[in-house]
């Protein structure tokens, strides 16, 4: 590994990493093995619908890009487990964005995040009930709409992002795993509609 995982440190995603996980289902194996830890590509397959032979494939290719590499500390010969390199990844649009050859890989890539996001919030919603004593009162789910300059947004997301970090721990009896999603991006107003009740 790079990098203490306990830490948060994100690393910043590369063109050959994005070109990887331009995948919807890397993207989905990934996160497993960064939400749930090591896994076998059979154990993979099972948990996204696909065969062992397709999730190895794209282990391999993950592996190719730096993003997984295999866990010689547990399997055989016949069984091998990955785990991910980091616990999460960050990527910088502004890196990419003068690259034609990338901008496919990028709107893969960032619409597979936002899918993933839905579908983890709509699995708490299906698994409510389970949930619904201790966490009926804890779990958040909000937005905002602020007024704000590039460099006030940028602030405000080091300011979040030192937040979060302070919370990183090691997990400990009683814990649950926490999903905090964050994300700051301008809106295109729309035109104000002319005032038809006043006399021209």
């Amino acid at each position: 590994m790079t990098e203490d995982r306990r830490t948060g440190a994100s690393r910043p995603i590369d063109a050959r990493m994005l070109r990887a996980l331009a995948h919807p289902l890397r993207m989905r194996m990934l996160d497993l093995l960064q939400a749930d830890g090591p896994a076998t590509a059979t154990g993979l397959g099972k948990r996204v619908g696909e065969s062992s032979g397709t999730t190895s494939w794209h282990l391999r290719l993950l592996a190719g890009a730096g993003l997984v590499e295999e866990d010689t500390e547990r399997g055989n010969k016949r069984e091998r487990w990955w785990r991910s390199v980091e616990e999460s990844t960050r990527m910088r649009a502004a890196d990419f964005i003068d690259d034609p050859d990338l901008a496919a890989p990028m709107d893969m890539f960032l619409r597979s995040v936002i899918e993933q996001r839905y579908q983890a919030e709509s699995q708490f919603l299906s698994e409510l009930p389970r949930w619904v004593g201790e966490w009926y009162d804890k779990a958040v789910f909000g937005d905002a709409r602020l007024s704000l300059t590039p460099e006030e947004t940028v602030a405000m997301s080091d300011e979040i992002d030192a937040v979060i970090n302070r919370y990183r721990r090691d997990a400990r009896p009683g814990d649950h795993s926490v999903i905090a999603h964050w994300s700051a991006f301008p809106r295109q107003a729309q035109p104000e509609e002319p005032d038809t009740s006043k006399p021209g």
